[in-house]
Protein backbone atom coordinates (compact mmCIF):
# COMPACT_ATOMS: atom_id res chain seq x y z
CA UNK A 1 0.00 0.00 0.00
CA UNK A 2 2.73 2.21 0.24
CA UNK A 3 3.69 4.95 -2.02
CA UNK A 4 7.35 4.38 -3.69
CA UNK A 5 8.50 6.29 -5.75
CA UNK A 6 6.11 6.10 -9.20
CA UNK A 7 3.02 4.21 -8.13
CA UNK A 8 1.08 2.42 -5.39
CA UNK A 9 2.66 -0.52 -4.12
CA UNK A 10 -0.67 -2.76 -2.69
CA UNK A 11 -0.29 -5.61 -0.40
CA UNK A 12 -0.02 -9.01 -2.92
CA UNK A 13 -2.48 -10.91 -0.88
CA UNK A 14 -5.42 -10.18 2.00
CA UNK A 15 -6.78 -12.81 3.81
CA UNK A 16 -10.50 -14.15 3.38
CA UNK A 17 -11.07 -13.00 6.25
CA UNK A 18 -10.31 -9.34 5.95
CA UNK A 19 -12.10 -9.84 2.73
CA UNK A 20 -14.84 -10.81 4.66
CA UNK A 21 -15.37 -8.43 7.42
CA UNK A 22 -14.42 -5.91 4.89
CA UNK A 23 -10.85 -4.78 6.23
CA UNK A 24 -9.32 -4.94 3.11
CA UNK A 25 -10.83 -1.90 1.79
CA UNK A 26 -9.72 0.00 5.18
CA UNK A 27 -6.05 -0.76 4.28
CA UNK A 28 -6.52 0.21 0.67
CA UNK A 29 -8.05 3.42 2.01
CA UNK A 30 -5.30 4.18 4.84
CA UNK A 31 -2.91 3.56 1.98
CA UNK A 32 -4.36 6.15 -0.44
CA UNK A 33 -4.54 8.62 2.54
CA UNK A 34 -0.34 7.54 2.81
CA UNK A 35 -0.05 8.33 -0.37
CA UNK A 36 -1.88 11.17 -0.78
CA UNK A 37 0.26 12.80 1.86
CA UNK A 38 3.81 11.65 0.68
CA UNK A 39 3.22 12.76 -2.98
CA UNK A 40 1.72 16.17 -1.34
CA UNK A 41 5.04 16.42 0.83
CA UNK A 42 7.21 15.26 -2.46
CA UNK A 43 5.49 17.04 -4.80
CA UNK A 44 8.08 20.11 -5.83
CA UNK A 45 10.81 16.99 -6.81
CA UNK A 46 7.91 15.10 -8.87
CA UNK A 47 7.31 18.68 -10.30
CA UNK A 48 10.89 19.04 -11.11
CA UNK A 49 11.45 15.75 -12.82
CA UNK A 50 9.25 16.61 -15.38
CA UNK A 51 10.35 19.78 -16.32
CA UNK A 52 13.88 17.68 -16.45
CA UNK A 53 12.60 15.33 -18.42
CA UNK A 54 11.18 17.69 -20.89
CA UNK A 55 13.19 20.78 -21.03
CA UNK A 56 16.44 19.66 -19.79
CA UNK A 57 19.17 19.10 -22.68
CA UNK A 58 23.36 19.58 -23.62
CA UNK A 59 22.28 22.78 -24.71
CA UNK A 60 19.84 24.08 -21.48
CA UNK A 61 21.28 21.99 -18.65
CA UNK A 62 19.06 22.01 -15.67
CA UNK A 63 20.53 21.07 -12.01
CA UNK A 64 17.99 20.42 -9.42
CA UNK A 65 19.04 24.06 -7.43
CA UNK A 66 18.65 25.92 -10.68
CA UNK A 67 15.44 24.07 -11.61
CA UNK A 68 14.16 25.04 -8.42
CA UNK A 69 15.08 28.58 -8.57
CA UNK A 70 13.47 28.86 -11.94
CA UNK A 71 10.43 27.43 -10.84
CA UNK A 72 10.02 29.99 -7.70
CA UNK A 73 10.83 32.56 -10.16
CA UNK A 74 8.43 31.79 -12.81
CA UNK A 75 5.26 31.44 -10.69
CA UNK A 76 6.46 31.34 -6.66
CA UNK A 77 6.52 29.00 -4.40
CA UNK A 78 3.16 27.87 -4.88
CA UNK A 79 4.13 26.72 -8.38
CA UNK A 80 6.56 24.25 -6.59
CA UNK A 81 3.10 21.62 -6.05
CA UNK A 82 1.68 22.62 -9.68
CA UNK A 83 0.31 18.98 -10.88
CA UNK A 84 -0.06 17.50 -7.64
CA UNK A 85 -3.73 18.21 -7.60
CA UNK A 86 -4.55 15.52 -9.90
CA UNK A 87 -1.77 13.67 -9.45
CA UNK A 88 -3.35 13.17 -5.55
CA UNK A 89 -7.07 12.52 -7.08
CA UNK A 90 -5.72 8.98 -9.09
CA UNK A 91 -5.06 7.28 -6.24
CA UNK A 92 -8.02 6.15 -4.99
CA UNK A 93 -9.73 5.22 -8.76
CA UNK A 94 -5.72 3.93 -9.40
CA UNK A 95 -5.21 1.65 -6.67
CA UNK A 96 -9.03 0.55 -6.50
CA UNK A 97 -9.12 -0.67 -10.24
CA UNK A 98 -5.70 -2.61 -9.45
CA UNK A 99 -7.03 -4.70 -6.11
CA UNK A 100 -9.83 -5.46 -7.93
CA UNK A 101 -8.31 -6.42 -11.06
CA UNK A 102 -5.58 -8.19 -9.44
CA UNK A 103 -8.53 -10.85 -7.47
CA UNK A 104 -10.61 -10.92 -10.82
CA UNK A 105 -7.34 -12.18 -12.75
CA UNK A 106 -6.50 -14.56 -10.17
CA UNK A 107 -9.67 -16.29 -10.36
CA UNK A 108 -9.14 -16.39 -14.21
CA UNK A 109 -5.78 -17.90 -13.91
CA UNK A 110 -7.75 -20.19 -11.74
CA UNK A 111 -5.32 -19.91 -8.84
CA UNK A 112 -7.42 -19.41 -5.25
CA UNK A 113 -4.36 -20.21 -2.98
CA UNK A 114 -3.73 -17.81 -0.45
CA UNK A 115 -0.44 -17.47 -1.80
CA UNK A 116 0.15 -16.65 -5.30
CA UNK A 117 3.91 -18.33 -7.19
CA UNK A 118 6.32 -16.13 -8.63
CA UNK A 119 4.76 -15.86 -12.55
CA UNK A 120 1.02 -15.88 -11.30
CA UNK A 121 2.28 -12.62 -9.64
CA UNK A 122 3.85 -10.99 -12.08
CA UNK A 123 1.24 -11.91 -14.81
CA UNK A 124 -1.47 -10.73 -12.32
CA UNK A 125 0.42 -7.79 -11.19
CA UNK A 126 1.36 -6.46 -14.90
CA UNK A 127 -2.09 -6.87 -16.37
CA UNK A 128 -3.69 -5.17 -12.99
CA UNK A 129 -1.29 -2.58 -13.40
CA UNK A 130 -2.36 -2.13 -17.14
CA UNK A 131 -5.83 -2.19 -17.06
CA UNK A 132 -5.66 0.34 -13.66
CA UNK A 133 -3.63 2.61 -15.89
CA UNK A 134 -5.14 2.55 -19.08
CA UNK A 135 -8.42 3.33 -17.09
CA UNK A 136 -6.90 6.28 -15.42
CA UNK A 137 -4.19 7.46 -18.35
CA UNK A 138 -6.05 10.58 -18.92
CA UNK A 139 -5.09 11.68 -15.77
CA UNK A 140 -2.00 10.92 -16.08
CA UNK A 141 -1.39 13.35 -19.53
CA UNK A 142 -3.11 16.20 -17.68
CA UNK A 143 -1.32 15.74 -14.73
CA UNK A 144 2.48 16.37 -17.19
CA UNK A 145 0.49 19.14 -19.08
CA UNK A 146 -0.55 21.05 -15.33
CA UNK A 147 3.14 20.61 -14.01
CA UNK A 148 4.71 22.08 -16.80
CA UNK A 149 1.94 25.06 -17.39
CA UNK A 150 2.95 28.67 -17.18
CA UNK A 151 1.35 30.82 -14.91
CA UNK A 152 -2.18 31.52 -16.04
CA UNK A 153 -2.25 29.27 -18.83
CA UNK A 154 -5.24 26.67 -16.99
CA UNK A 155 -7.37 27.70 -14.45
CA UNK A 156 -7.69 24.43 -13.57
CA UNK A 157 -7.99 20.70 -14.06
CA UNK A 158 -11.03 20.94 -15.64
CA UNK A 159 -9.60 24.16 -18.00
CA UNK A 160 -7.17 22.30 -18.79
CA UNK A 161 -8.96 19.01 -20.08
CA UNK A 162 -11.33 21.03 -21.58
CA UNK A 163 -8.32 22.73 -23.89
CA UNK A 164 -6.38 19.84 -24.54
CA UNK A 165 -9.84 18.24 -26.15
CA UNK A 166 -10.37 21.55 -28.35
CA UNK A 167 -7.29 22.15 -29.26
CA UNK A 168 -5.98 18.16 -29.34
CA UNK A 169 -8.80 15.95 -29.91
CA UNK A 170 -9.58 12.79 -27.84
CA UNK A 171 -6.42 11.26 -28.91
CA UNK A 172 -4.46 13.63 -27.06
CA UNK A 173 -5.58 12.07 -23.88
CA UNK A 174 -3.75 9.01 -24.61
CA UNK A 175 -0.04 10.74 -26.14
CA UNK A 176 2.54 8.16 -24.82
CA UNK A 177 0.05 5.41 -24.00
CA UNK A 178 2.82 2.65 -25.53
CA UNK A 179 5.67 3.51 -24.13
CA UNK A 180 3.94 3.62 -20.52
CA UNK A 181 2.26 0.17 -21.03
CA UNK A 182 5.36 -1.19 -22.22
CA UNK A 183 7.31 -0.04 -19.15
CA UNK A 184 4.63 -1.61 -16.78
CA UNK A 185 6.64 -5.28 -18.02
CA UNK A 186 10.17 -4.45 -17.24
CA UNK A 187 9.14 -2.39 -14.22
CA UNK A 188 6.72 -4.91 -12.71
CA UNK A 189 9.09 -7.98 -13.54
CA UNK A 190 12.35 -6.64 -12.43
CA UNK A 191 10.36 -5.37 -8.39
CA UNK A 192 9.13 -8.70 -8.15
CA UNK A 193 12.76 -10.38 -8.82
CA UNK A 194 14.67 -8.04 -6.79
CA UNK A 195 12.19 -7.61 -3.51
CA UNK A 196 11.54 -12.11 -3.75
CA UNK A 197 15.78 -12.31 -4.25
CA UNK A 198 16.25 -10.04 -1.21
CA UNK A 199 13.31 -10.88 1.08
CA UNK A 200 14.41 -14.85 0.63
CA UNK A 201 18.35 -13.98 0.90
CA UNK A 202 16.98 -11.91 4.42
CA UNK A 203 15.34 -15.00 5.21
CA UNK A 204 18.23 -17.55 4.95
CA UNK A 205 20.14 -15.28 6.57
CA UNK A 206 18.22 -13.91 9.84
CA UNK A 207 15.19 -15.77 9.71
CA UNK A 208 15.03 -17.68 13.21
CA UNK A 209 11.71 -19.19 14.05
CA UNK A 210 9.59 -16.51 12.44
CA UNK A 211 8.95 -16.99 8.29
CA UNK A 212 7.68 -13.72 8.78
CA UNK A 213 11.06 -10.69 7.94
CA UNK A 214 9.13 -8.08 9.52
CA UNK A 215 7.76 -4.50 8.69
CA UNK A 216 11.06 -3.07 8.26
CA UNK A 217 12.75 -5.70 5.90
CA UNK A 218 9.81 -5.68 3.91
CA UNK A 219 10.02 -1.73 2.80
CA UNK A 220 13.63 -1.76 1.95
CA UNK A 221 13.07 -4.67 -0.29
CA UNK A 222 10.29 -3.41 -1.30
CA UNK A 223 11.73 0.39 -1.96
CA UNK A 224 14.94 -0.99 -3.77
CA UNK A 225 13.52 -3.59 -5.96
CA UNK A 226 10.85 -0.84 -6.80
CA UNK A 227 13.88 1.66 -7.76
CA UNK A 228 15.34 -1.10 -9.86
CA UNK A 229 12.37 -1.33 -11.92
CA UNK A 230 12.13 2.46 -12.51
CA UNK A 231 15.69 2.24 -13.33
CA UNK A 232 14.73 -0.21 -16.17
CA UNK A 233 12.09 1.04 -17.07
CA UNK A 234 13.04 4.82 -17.16
CA UNK A 235 13.94 5.91 -20.83
CA UNK A 236 10.38 4.63 -21.11
CA UNK A 237 8.53 6.72 -18.77
CA UNK A 238 10.78 9.79 -20.14
CA UNK A 239 9.57 9.11 -23.75
CA UNK A 240 6.37 8.82 -22.47
CA UNK A 241 6.24 12.35 -20.21
CA UNK A 242 8.02 13.91 -23.36
CA UNK A 243 5.11 12.33 -25.49
CA UNK A 244 2.97 13.54 -23.38
CA UNK A 245 3.81 17.40 -23.72
CA UNK A 246 4.57 17.54 -27.22
CA UNK A 247 1.52 20.01 -27.99
CA UNK A 248 2.25 22.08 -25.00
CA UNK A 249 5.83 22.69 -26.64
CA UNK A 250 4.68 25.45 -28.60
CA UNK A 251 5.09 24.75 -32.23
CA UNK A 252 7.52 21.26 -31.42
CA UNK A 253 7.86 18.52 -34.42
CA UNK A 254 5.30 15.44 -33.12
CA UNK A 255 7.49 12.74 -33.07
CA UNK A 256 6.81 8.89 -32.91
CA UNK A 257 7.90 7.03 -29.90
CA UNK A 258 10.67 5.47 -31.84
CA UNK A 259 11.41 8.86 -33.55
CA UNK A 260 12.03 10.37 -30.20
CA UNK A 261 14.38 7.80 -28.82
CA UNK A 262 16.23 8.20 -31.90
CA UNK A 263 15.99 12.01 -31.20
CA UNK A 264 16.92 11.54 -28.00
CA UNK A 265 20.31 9.56 -28.41
CA UNK A 266 21.73 11.36 -31.35
CA UNK A 267 21.37 14.80 -29.60
CA UNK A 268 21.93 14.05 -26.12
CA UNK A 269 23.53 10.54 -25.83
CA UNK A 270 22.28 7.41 -23.89
CA UNK A 271 22.07 9.81 -20.82
CA UNK A 272 19.27 11.99 -22.01
CA UNK A 273 17.21 9.01 -21.39
CA UNK A 274 17.69 9.51 -18.21
CA UNK A 275 17.19 13.24 -17.51
CA UNK A 276 15.43 13.60 -14.02
CA UNK A 277 16.69 10.51 -12.59
CA UNK A 278 18.34 12.35 -9.27
CA UNK A 279 15.05 14.14 -8.52
CA UNK A 280 13.17 11.35 -9.20
CA UNK A 281 15.45 9.24 -6.74
CA UNK A 282 15.26 11.60 -4.15
CA UNK A 283 11.85 11.64 -3.52
CA UNK A 284 11.85 7.72 -2.91
CA UNK A 285 12.88 7.55 0.68
CA UNK A 286 11.07 10.85 2.07
CA UNK A 287 7.91 9.14 0.26
CA UNK A 288 8.42 5.93 1.59
CA UNK A 289 8.59 6.88 5.31
CA UNK A 290 6.08 9.20 4.71
CA UNK A 291 3.38 7.27 3.64
CA UNK A 292 5.02 4.47 6.07
CA UNK A 293 4.09 6.69 8.73
CA UNK A 294 0.65 8.43 7.88
CA UNK A 295 -0.85 4.62 6.82
CA UNK A 296 0.24 2.90 10.34
CA UNK A 297 -1.50 6.11 11.95
CA UNK A 298 -4.53 5.87 9.87
CA UNK A 299 -4.71 2.21 10.50
CA UNK A 300 -5.67 2.89 14.36
CA UNK A 301 -7.40 5.40 13.23
CA UNK A 302 -10.18 3.20 10.90
CA UNK A 303 -9.75 0.21 13.45
CA UNK A 304 -7.06 -1.66 11.23
CA UNK A 305 -5.13 -4.22 13.51
CA UNK A 306 -1.38 -4.58 12.07
CA UNK A 307 -1.24 -7.54 10.31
Amino acid sequence: IFDVGESMMVPDEFTAEERNTGMLWRHLVAGGGAGAVSRTCTAPLDRLKVLMQVHASRSNTMCITGGFGQMIREGGVRSLWRGNGINVLKIAPESAIKFVAYEQIKRLIGSNQETLGIMERLVAGSLAGAIAQSSIYPMEVLKTRLALRKTGQYLGIMDCAKHVFQKEGLAAFYKGYIPNMLGIIPYAGIDLAVYETLKNAWLQRYATDSADPGVFVLLACGTTSSTCGQLASYPLALVRTRMQAQASLHGGPQMSMTGLFKHIVQTEGVTGLYRGLAPNFMKVIPAVSISYVVYENLKVTLGVQSR
